[in-house]
């Protein structure tokens, strides 16, 4: 491992400068959606640079470190669970792991919803069966776990789906589970069953420590499918964990819950699952309630439990079910995908700046991207969209992947001044032609 570690040290002394050039984990280099690229295009139908062939379904956001792409897959010829290396200038294909069988899980699911993880040294592999596998960028694998052999099967209706954070020197997993063991498929385990935020060690793979998350919530309200998000606040390191009737905070680096803060009205209805993840911001950190019934911004700096002062402000309407609000340039992005409407909100006050409807034809499941003054967004058929930052709603252009793309339920990640658009059956890297510059 003394390899693995002077190069991960290596990595991290370049990554101030890097940071905003990569898109390393899930919402990318700031954990919101957002990254500070330029000279991005307006149109993506006609911006395509190169297409991949994916080999199946999969979810997950591609993850990008200088010249290599990185994505999870199912593969429809095997029936198994793959991670693949791609080569981000012409998309050829580096290496390929493969990590066991997929599970059947329903509303479109795929165990390759999880987005992988990268430190620019290895890129972490999780996948919804609880397999984790760390590999290096030379295709080799450093190690590989399966979590539900340690911490036991994780009961979660659709299948487990949060993505794998890096953050200071650890990799955090969270757990948001049912309580009923045998709730979905057969188990032996005694109930109830614990929901909990999980610290890896990256360059080994062993646990550094696991944190109980209690909780009162009932059957589907104690589910997750949003990712824990980091946030700096008051001096000190907070990974921040939601679910569908309140949001934790937890040290960083022992895992201890700082602070507690219960959604008003408290409800604890049992299906409230959650599938959003939260966004960190100056000051707020923004929250969705479970299945879109509101957006809550709270006040970060909290010891215990929190009162009602912690909330700045609350959104009722258009809020999103399954993706995750965007905030770039001091405002913040709400896309109801079902409802196709996208609602820009000063992020400070809440106060709408413009709301408009996105239209096409399936549901906008995908979190919008924010970048070059534009937000990008992906409809489940393979629409793009992309609309102005600014402050009216203006669409700049619309249109359709080609060839079929099949389902397109992952985030659009945005790095080295191109696009990564991952779908069912086609990773595409759009950006502006080097001769139109």
């Amino acid at each position: 491992m003394l390899g693995y570690r002077r190069a991960a040290a290596a990595a991290l002394c370049c990554a101030a400068s890097l940071f905003a050039a990569d898109w390393p984990q899930w919402r990318g280099p700031f954990f919101n959606g957002s990254t500070e690229a330029e000279n991005l295009p307006a149109s993506l139908k006609e911006a395509v640079l190169w297409t991949a062939p994916m080999p199946g379904r999969g979810a997950s956001t591609p993850i990008v470190w200088r010249d290599r792409v990185f994505v999870t897959s199912t593969d429809r010829a095997t029936g198994e669970l793959c991670g693949l290396c791609l080569d981000v200038a012409t998309g050829g294909a580096l290496w390929k792991i493969t990590a066991g069988e997929d599970r059947r899980v329903g509303a479109g699911n795929t165990m390759a919803t999880p987005s992988p993880a990268t430190d620019g040294a290895a890129v972490y592999f999780m996948f919804g069966t609880s397999e984790l596998i760390a590999v290096d960028f030379g295709g080799k694998t450093l190690w590989r776990r399966a979590l539900e052999k340690d911490h036991g099967e994780f009961v979660i209706q659709f299948g487990y789906s949060a993505s794998p954070l890096l953050y200071k020197g650890k990799l955090y997993v969270s757990v948001l589970q049912n309580k009923t063991p045998g709730r979905y498929r057969a188990s032996d385990r005694a109930a109830p069953l614990e929901s909990f935020l999980l610290a890896i060690d990256p360059a080994s793979g062993a646990d550094l420590w696991k944190q109980v998350r209690p909780s009162d919530t009932i059957d589907e309200s104690s589910e997750t499918y949003a990712t824990p998000i980091p946030c700096e606040e008051a001096g000190r390191a907070v990974i921040l964990v939601p679910s569908g009737e309140f949001l934790t905070g937890h040290d960083a680096a022992t895992g201890a819950e700082v602070w507690r803060w219960d959604y008003p009205p408290r409800g604890r209805e049992d299906r409230q699952r959650l599938i959003p993840s939260i966004v960190p911001g100056a000051g707020l950190v923004y929250a969705v309630r479970g299945r879109g019934s509101a957006l809550l911004a709270i006040k970060t700096g909290a010891i215990g439990a929190a009162d009602g002062d912690a909330l700045a402000w609350r959104l009722n309407e258009a809020c999103p079910d399954e993706a995750t609000p965007l905030l770039y340039r001091g405002k913040l992005f709400v896309l109801d995908g079902a409802g196709k409407k996208m609602t820009c909100v000063d992020a400070a006050t809440g106060t709408r700046v413009w709301q408009g409807r996105l239209g096409g034809g399936a549901t906008w499941y995908a979190s919008p991207t924010g970048a070059d003054g534009k937000i990008y967004c992906l409809s489940d058929r393979g629409e793009t969209l992309v609309l102005s930052a600014g402050p009216s709603f203006e669409i700049l252009s619309r249109g359709r992947l080609e060839p079929d793309p099949g389902s397109s339920r992952s985030s659009i990640a945005i790095a080295g001044g191109k696009l990564f658009i991952r779908t069912e059956k086609t990773l595409f890297c759009a950006g502006v032609r080097a001769e139109t510059r």
